[in-house]
């Protein structure tokens, strides 16, 4: 890359002219911003103490040995202590030639080691999955698309939440107020329905809870002994002591929660190569307690439950097994990472998880290490903000999410309306018009979600995220549309060149194409950057960029109207590398891209 050959060339300068040696990774080098001339800048202040010069002075000598040196290099100019190089257009054309059908371009070759666990979307199966779901799962899908880019073998892991007080509420709601209730009966989706029920039971506990506290309770006190609490804990433990009914009903409800996450799942367009349930690793969590307790790294305390005291590592004392051998989440997360280790041996294990777990995965890591985990280091909790609504936050058991499947459908509504509004679709099939609206509808959603970094909390406006003007997916789907019905345009009109390019001698190039150029040129550090920070926005906001770009270039420099053929050839190949490296950009999102619109 030609980044790496200037810092080379660099350090050679440095120790020509001033009889230095430095390392390569302590120089300075950037790309120049876009209101100066040049292309990329080299930072000169901390070499003017090699120099012992002015950094004025030591940029200008710089300069001029790269400009002699380095054949790439077209001409510099310095700004205070910044050296400023533009680099020859031979450079960016011989990068056009080269990349136009290079099928990988942007992506590294699969990595010969371990591969990188990555746990996303892990639901409870006492609810459907709402808009919280939905930024975790495009997370976690579109992290494990671009860890494979940069040639890691992501395995993509769904762990899903199925046993527990939460998933003992809706089951006993049922028993009570149910009626034999089926998703066939009541005409709901099946992971509605079990939801319905999480509901009821919030509301006649909370009435329960209202009684205790107006007959003198004190509310805390209410909170545990609500007769209905009460009855959901003693489920939990017929179900962890395999009572045959229990286990029975618990089997039907959530056969009705996972039919309802695979059509969720489909409609989103997320997959997974491994399903675990946490019904199926407790067990494992629970035996690495015990043994913990054997090796006295962890206090069993007189009533039975078993504790491990982190107030030296500046936590507290966390439970890790109740009073009556029932198992909190902490529990089945030991055995989880157990299992996964045993059997993949990852070089990291990726769990994509909201916020308001950070203090669970701190237990967690340390935990395992002071149980003699020591690949407990390779664990990573991608923190992301809670996603909000201009109404406000939402709440599952009060019933006021805004449900995923729900959402989905209303942005598909809404991409139709737009779409028929601004007549995309008049030359449409219906079926294909409805596959239009579709893939607009996800890939505004898509997009306004994961354009923003992880970490931070989101508010989601639907009708914001389905503008086609404007950092939005619809903008990038029509950009790449553009690009393909220009290339469609060319090959009817019949436009060929007998060279297939357009060479130095033949004039210079635009500066509007060579900004796209120079933006193409860095989609593979786009890649690697949103690897290493576990961050689609990286990606989104590049490709933002890069659509915009070409945008004005289409509206400024004639293509299929230029007279000079050769020019013509150039920028239908310029405009061919844009739209594939939109489309992969866009992939890496999880977002498809419609070649008409």
């Amino acid at each position: 890359m030609i980044e790496a050959l200037i810092l080379e060339k660099t350090a050679e300068a440095i120790h020509q002219l001033y009889g230095q040696t430095v390392p390569v990774a302590s120089i300075g080098l950037e790309k120049t911003k876009k209101e100066i001339n040049g292309d990329y800048t080299i930072v000169v202040f901390p070499l003017s103490r090699i120099s012992k010069k002015s950094p004025e002075v030591t940029a200008s000598e710089i300069g001029e040995y790269l400009a002699v040196n380095v054949s790439e290099v077209k001409e510099y100019n310095v700004i205070k202590g910044f050296l400023n190089l533009t680099l020859k257009d031979d450079y960016w054309k011989s990068f056009l030639d080269k990349n136009l059908n290079e099928e990988h371009f942007g992506f590294e070759p699969l990595r010969e080691e371990a591969p990188v666990i990555v746990e996303y979307s892990s639901p409870n199966t006492n609810k459907p999955l709402h808009l919280g779901h939905i930024r975790n799962n495009l997370l976690g899908f579109s992290l494990a698309r671009i860890l494979g880019a940069n040639g890691y073998k992501a395995v993509k892991v769904n762990l899903v939440n199925d046993r527990g007080i939460h998933i003992c509420k809706s089951m006993l709601a049922y028993m009570k107020w149910g009626n034999n209730e089926t998703p066939a009966s009541s005409g709901l989706k099946s992971d509605h329905l079990i939801g319905k029920y999480y509901v009821i039971f919030d509301q006649e506990y909370k009435k329960e809870v209202n009684v205790l506290v107006t007959d003198g309770m004190n509310e805390d006190d209410a909170l545990r002994n609500a007769p209905l609490m009460l009855e959901a804990q003693d489920v939990l433990r017929k179900w962890e002591a395999g009572d045959a009914e229990t286990r029975s009903l618990w089997s039907r409800m959530n056969g009705w929660a996972f039919e309802g996450f695979e059509e969720t799942y489909g409609k989103l367009g997320v997959d997974f190569d491994l399903v675990q349930h946490e019904s199926d690793t407790y067990l494992a969590g629970k035996e690495i307690v015990m043994k913990g307790v054997e090796q006295n790294s962890l206090e069993k305390r007189d009533d039975g439950s078993i504790w491990i005291d982190l107030r030296e590592e500046g936590l507290d004392e966390k439970l890790l097994l109740r009073s009556d051998g029932t198992s909190v989440y902490m529990t089945q997360d030991l055995g989880t990472a157990q299992l996964r280790h045993d059997q993949f041996h990852p070089l990291k294990m990726i769990y994509v998880v909201g916020n308001e777990q950070n203090y669970h995965f701190d237990v967690l890591k340390l935990v395992l290490k002071k149980l003699g985990r020591e690949w407990s280091g390779r664990i990573f909790h991608l923190s992301y903000g809670m996603v909000e609504l201009p109404e406000g936050k939402m709440k599952s058991r009060e019933g006021t999410v805004v449900d995923a499947d729900d959402l989905m459908d209303e942005m598909f509504r809404t991409a139709e309306e737009t779409t028929r509004e601004l007549g995309k679709v008049d030359n449409f099939s219906e079926d294909e018009a409805n596959e239009l609206f579709r893939t607009i509808g996800l890939g505004a959603l898509k997009y306004f979600i994961l354009k923003v970094d992880p970490k931070k909390n989101m508010l989601f406006d639907p009708k914001e995220s389905i503008d086609f003007n404007g950092n939005t997916g619809p903008f990038i789907q029509y950009t790449y549309a553009r690009i393909q019905s220009l290339l469609r345009r060319s090959e009817d009109g019949g436009r060929r060149s007998e060279d297939g390019g357009w060479r130095m001698e033949d004039g210079e190039l635009m500066p509007v194409e060579t900004e796209i150029l120079k933006l193409l040129h860095q989609f593979p550090a786009v890649v690697k950057q949103a690897g290493e920070d576990y961050s689609p926005a990286v990606i989104a906001n590049y490709v933002y960029d890069l659509s915009k770009e070409y945008n004005q270039f289409y509206q400024e420099i004639p293509v299929l109207k230029e007279e000079d053929q050769k020019k013509v050839i150039f920028r239908l190949n310029l405009s061919s590398l844009t739209g594939s490296v939109i489309k992969k950009a866009m992939w890496l999102l999880g977002i498809d891209v419609p070649s008409r619109m």
